[in-house]
């Protein structure tokens, strides 16, 4: 199959370059009409059927987007008339502005609500400004908005949900940017060591830029019919750049050793396919499986990352399969053109050759100690923390971090609230046993261990009884103070009643999850159900609940691919224990760094929990690009075992043909992490460090060591497979024909 595309490819070559020019003609078109990307999940969890409840029957939540504006001075307090003749002056070019619906401040609302806008130290006050557009829309031109304000007298800093949206999109695009810079600049110089021809290092790169174009473009799509993460972009120009420059790499390494052979262009082309282009093709359906695993977390914005992630695999796969083939087919013997002068790989046998040949002499003594390593550095994964993210994944400089932390210094914040949602099956909550009946659940809500307070509709006076309650809230709305029916219009709707529990806790610490507990565990009033909004605990227990089943796919499927490649049952297996070593002395070096906070200072963050996501993203990109090494270095291993049937001289010649490239790719791989890893954002930076330590762990202890000790100890049983799968697997024609 591979030989007769190599054939095709060959004898076609201007047109099936000139597909690849269409295609990237309308990738260019994609990505300039794509959707907009967005963080949005768990509306499948209870918090998210609550927050639909609210949604559909309190018209107050649709105000509008806002954010936050804090004004400060060391030198003034809040009373002061020069401060606040400041911020009034300050925020005038805002009210000015058609975009910005309202702006409060402490000087024109109630006391009450005034106090809640005044730091306990008197010296800040927050303004609250309220935009007239959607979210997405909002967060587009806070940046324009906020540079409208500044003061010379006070310190001035914006935060809130619009303001730290805008600041993640902000700091995503400049980690972009920076990463693209820096692979370029550590890339070619590896990629001209490795090829020592000018023209052979551009193709890789070249490949690599369409796939991340192309990639970008599917991700554009996507968003025009689901939600899509505003991490994608950095997601899959990671990805695609790797794996894209790692699979052109095979090939054209390939093809040139083939024509070093004496082979015409044709017959190296085809070779070159068959056989490097077969293992890019396997690995690239590992990595799109490894990928795909986060499909089983629909609902979040990791299933969007699955699909982005698996569509610029598939597209770098096409690409060096059809723009990369044409254009050698094309060049000739011209890839090996503007030649730099670098001592030129010996022929015969080398290090790797040597290295492995030592190995497998003691290959119990290199094994263990190397094991042992891997598991020491898997040790602190066994006291992982896992919480949600928040604005503490910018860096401790960004404005609307600062603008935060700031806030904490108010009353009432430091608090979580947790809201209570009941949803009565038939009416309104407000009929005399219904207020009664609320009554009573505020008051065993009170008594849960944690809880501070209650703030609802029964709750907001007490010195009024049960029965005050009652008849306060059962007359007509125009009978009410309008104090109480604020309230009442703020809390109910036209089947539902909210209450909101207040703790001192933090949003997933053990205490919070307690209450949580045991709020969705009470009886509901009569004719009604609870709902609890908890977004931070059930989003991180909906990802801890399906990372065994995503793991497991992970493993089987990877297991029967790689069965397909090599028509063994115990190289598969060999494959997953070895990926699992790698990807566990990552995740535990990643606790390590972000968690226990080594390194804080020097990669400027703060320490944290890790993220939910981080060891789901992690897991799936590792392991998938782990297989990326495994799929090229046994396909070699197997070709020349085919041909001499001696398991240690396949391993050594094996290692031999492909070690040196494979140290070249990882090293390419390991530029590309490391440049994301320079990233502001903890989540891109986590993941870039992550995958580049896995990744050097990976093509250096793993594949130059444990892979040739293990199956020079298994000897012959590492090509085993039952008979009856054997020779199916020799039916369906995956194998590939010896090399004469």
């Amino acid at each position: 199959m591979f030989a007769w595309w190599g054939q095709f490819v060959y004898r076609f070559r201007w047109p099936v370059l000139g597909v690849s020019a269409l295609l990237l003609s309308a990738s260019i078109v994609a990505l300039l009409n794509g959707g907009t990307l967005k963080n949005n999940g768990g509306s499948n969890t209870e918090s998210g059927r609550a927050v639909a409840l609210m949604q559909n029957q309190l018209p107050q939540n649709g105000a509008g987007p806002s954010f936050l504006l804090m004004f400060g001075s060391q030198a003034m307090g809040v009373q002061d008339p020069a401060f606040k003749a400041a911020v009034v002056t300050a925020l005038q070019p805002l009210k000015d502005d058609a975009r910005v619906k309202s702006v409060e401040t402490p000087f024109d609302v109630p006391a009450e609500q005034a106090r809640a806008m005044t730091s306990t130290d008197g010296h800040h006050l927050y303004a609250l400004v309220t935009l007239q557009d959607d979210y997405a829309t909002a967060r587009g031109y806070y940046t324009q908005l906020r540079a409208k304000v500044h003061s010379d007298q006070l310190q001035v800093f914006g935060t809130g949900n619009v303001a730290v949206a805008s600041d993640f999109d902000k700091y995503l695009q400049s980690d972009l940017h920076r990463a693209e810079l820096v692979s370029l600049v550590l890339i070619v110089p590896l990629l001209l060591i490795v090829f020592g021809t000018v023209v052979s290092m551009v193709l890789p790169l070249g490949v690599g830029g369409l796939a991340v174009v192309g990639g970008l473009a599917g991700v554009g799509l996507l968003a025009r019919f689901t939600d899509v993460s505003t991490y994608s972009t950095n997601i899959v120009t990671l990805i695609g750049l790797g794996v894209a420059i790692d699979y052109s790499l095979f090939i054209v390494n390939r093809f040139r050793e083939e024509l070093a052979a004496g082979q015409i262009v044709e017959q190296a082309l085809i070779a070159a396919i068959r056989t490097s282009g077969r293992a890019v093709t396997f690995s690239g359906i590992t990595v799109a499986i490894g990928l795909s695993a986060m499909l089983f977390f629909q609902g979040s914005f990791l299933a969007s990352m699955g699909f982005a992630g698996a569509i610029v695999v598939a597209i770098a796969v096409l690409y060096a399969l059809t723009f990369l083939a044409s254009l050698l087919a094309i060049l000739g013997h011209r890839v090996n053109r503007f030649r730099l002068p670098l001592p030129r790989p010996v022929a015969g046998r080398g290090l790797w050759h040597g290295l492995a040949i030592r190995v497998m002499r003691r290959p119990v003594l290199v094994l263990v100690p190397v094991a042992a390593l891997l598991l020491l550095m898997a040790s602190p994964f066994l006291q992982i923390r896992i919480a949600n993210g928040d604005v503490g994944m910018l860096p401790p400089n960004a404005e609307t971090r600062r603008g935060y932390d700031q806030l904490q210094q108010f009353p009432g914040q430091g608090q979580t609230y947790f809201t209570v949602v009941v949803d009565y099956a038939s009416g309104g909550p407000l009929t005399n046993d219904r207020v009664g009946d609320l009554y009573d659940l505020a008051q065993r809500i009170k008594q849960i261990p944690g809880v501070e307070g209650v703030e609802s509709l029964v709750s907001f006076d007490p010195s009024l009884s049960r029965s005050a309650y009652q008849a306060l809230l059962t007359q007509p709305a125009a009978a009410q103070p309008a104090r109480v029916q604020a309230i009442v219009h703020g809390t109910t709707g036209s089947q539902i009643a909210i209450l909101s529990v207040v703790t001192k806790h933090g949003q997933e610490s053990d205490a919070s999850r307690a209450i949580v507990h045991t709020l969705r565990g009470l009886t509901p009033p009569s004719g009604s159900s609870l709902l609890v909004a908890a977004f931070s605990i059930d989003f991180t227990d909906y990802i801890l609940q399906r990372i065994p089943l995503a793991v497991g796919y992970v493993m089987v499927v990877t297991y029967l691919v790689l069965f397909l490649l090599t028509g063994s049952v115990v190289l598969p297996l060999k494959a997953v224990i070895m990926n699992v070593l790698s990807i566990a002395a990552s995740f535990g070096a990643l606790v390590w760094v972000f968690q226990q906070g080594h390194l804080s200072s020097l990669l400027n963050f703060t320490a944290a929990p890790l993220d939910p996501s981080v060891p789901v993203l992690l897991f799936c990109i590792v392991f998938g690009l782990s297989m990326d090494y495994e799929v090229m270095l046994i396909s070699r291993i197997q070709e020349e075992y085919r041909r001499t049937g001696d398991t240690t001289q396949a391993v050594a010649e094996g290692l031999e043909r492909s070690g040196r490239l494979i140290t070249g790719a990882a090293a390419i791989m390991v530029a590309v992490f490391v440049a994301f890893g320079l990233a502001d954002v903890v989540l891109i930076k986590s993941i870039g460090l992550g995958l580049a330590l896995a990744a050097a762990l990976d093509a250096t202890l793993v594949r130059a060591l444990i892979v040739p000790a293990v199956m020079r100890l298994l000897g012959r049983a590492n090509w085993w497979a039952p008979r009856r799968l054997a020779r199916w697997h020799r039916r369906i024609g995956f194998d590939e024909p010896v090399a004469a």
